[in-house]
């Protein structure tokens, strides 16, 4: 075991703050160039189907990371694995910056990409573990606002860019912020988790990339002159290679993540219930600005400042939720957010006709509203019903849960977008998607009334 320092005071704050300075400037890339996506398809030459990767193959890549995350804490300690995320994604930006095609475009991503599916699960690791268990309710809120009002804040910085810059301009901020966190972090992070030196299983971390196969065969789906034995046989090998993946787990002395979490029936609840939020929260983030610029006809900075409400309520909610979570328990919480959640979606499905922009604001809230109390609580709930050492565990699996569940949302939103071979989602298109998400929301309803229904046990 290495020596660990313990965090009081200044020094704690600080360490904080840079971890979620950090965290949060990474969360906004995932949303950002969702309002970006019109204007990277003209200066490409693009299609819809294609620009969209540069979400949906982040995404995949972070769900691939993922996993290694409680490896890589055991091993290497948080203070360099750190500063090394965060060098991987300010190379990965400047590669972006100066690509002269779409291909670097999408390395450029792959790489910040690695950094942030490292950093999701790690970050919320060194939280629990340096939060005592009666406040690890409202800690979680403070990681909630920062993940959750970031991923909505994305697109209205994109478009508040895009309005005074080129797109170019958006990947300087990431690259600027990041680097000042950089120069931060050497001053203010120390390790703070114990070490437990254990070797890599390669041959893990290989079948990983499996989901990466299968979310790459769903977005196949509705393309035309697709070669569909080819794709079956990807799809057939990227299953195979999951099942392997969670099958060595069990046999592995040192697994590189402990799939026993699941044999936990809150924490499986508390999967899933974090993974619907999550997708809510992010088809929002994507589905909405297209939604503002192809059917209201509106430019890229509105429909960036069309989500600042939602925005704004998404943070003033989250720290909320976390202190209600502590007081109250989690089933009313989560039965709150899931509902809210339900209405949102159950509003665009039942209006027949466009609705304006006066309209889709307060649903946007809702929706965004509800995730607020959902993601994090559920998170919270998850890591408080494993043992101390399957916690990193536990949050690695919700993490990479999360975002495979959220990859396949936009996957299949911007499938549903393209129903009928259109160039341009029209407006049924459009609530086709609101249907098949009220109809999943409905699943994390029943989910979160299965919940016991007791206050967080302290």
């Amino acid at each position: 075991m290495s020596d660990t320092v313990q965090l009081h005071g200044s020094r704690r704050l600080w360490f904080i703050t840079t971890l979620l300075m950090g965290t949060f400037t990474m969360s906004i890339s995932q949303s950002a160039l969702s309002t970006a996506y019109p204007t990277l398809m003209r200066y490409f030459g693009i299609s819809a189907s294609t620009v969209q990767w540069l979400t949906t193959g982040f995404m995949l890549i972070m769900c691939v990371m993922m996993p290694v995350s409680p490896w890589l804490l055991n091993n290497i300690g948080f203070k360099p694995l750190f500063l090394f995320v965060l060098l991987t994604f300010d190379v990965g930006t400047l590669l972006i910056i100066l690509a002269p095609n779409f291909p670097l475009v999408l390395l450029g991503r792959a790489m910040e990409a690695v950094g942030v599916g490292i950093l999701f699960p790690s970050y919320q690791t060194v939280l629990l573990t340096i939060t005592p268990k009666e406040n690890r309710g409202s800690a979680m809120g403070v990681a909630g606002l920062v993940m959750g009002s970031a991923l909505a804040v994305g697109p209205i910085i994109s478009g508040i860019v895009l309005k005074f810059t080129t797109w170019q301009g958006l990947f300087w901020v990431f690259l600027v912020i990041i680097t000042l966190v950089v120069l931060l972090a050497t001053r203010t992070i120390v390790n703070v988790m114990p070490s437990d030196k254990s070797s890599l299983d390669w041959l893990s971390v290989i079948c990983l990339v499996g989901f990466i196969g299968i979310l790459y065969v769903i977005n196949l789906i509705g393309e035309t002159g697709v070669n569909w034995p080819l794709a079956w046989g990807i799809l057939i090998v990227s299953v195979l290679a999951i099942i392997l993946f969670a099958t060595r787990q069990f046999k592995l002395e040192t697994p590189l993540l402990d799939l026993r979490v699941f044999g936990v029936g809150q924490f499986n609840i508390a999967v899933w219930l974090t993974g619907l939020s999550y997708i809510a929260l992010i088809v929002v983030t994507i589905v909405f600005p297209l939604y503002y610029q192809i059917i209201l006809g509106v430019s890229p900075f509105i429909s960036g400042m069309a989500l600042v409400p939602g925005a704004v309520f998404l943070s003033i909610l989250n720290p909320i939720t976390g202190k209600l979570a502590d007081r109250i328990g989690f089933k009313a919480v989560l039965l709150c957010g899931m509902i809210m959640i339900l209405v949102g979606w159950g509003l665009l499905a039942l209006i027949q006709g466009e609705v304006g922009l006066w309209g889709m604001m307060p649903i946007a809230m809702l929706i965004e509203g509800g995730n607020a109390f959902v993601m994090m609580p559920a998170v919270t709930l998850g890591a408080d019903a494993l043992p101390t050492h399957l916690v990193s565990h536990g949050t690695a699996v919700i993490t990479t849960m999360r975002q495979l569940l959220g990859s396949t949302g936009v996957a299949v939103a911007t499938l549903l977008l393209t129903i009928g071979h259109v160039k341009t989602a029209t407006l049924g298109n459009f609530h086709i998607v609101f249907w098949v998400f009220f109809i999943l929301e409905i699943i994390g309803l029943c989910l979160a009334l299965a919940l016991k229904n007791k206050k967080k046990e302290v």
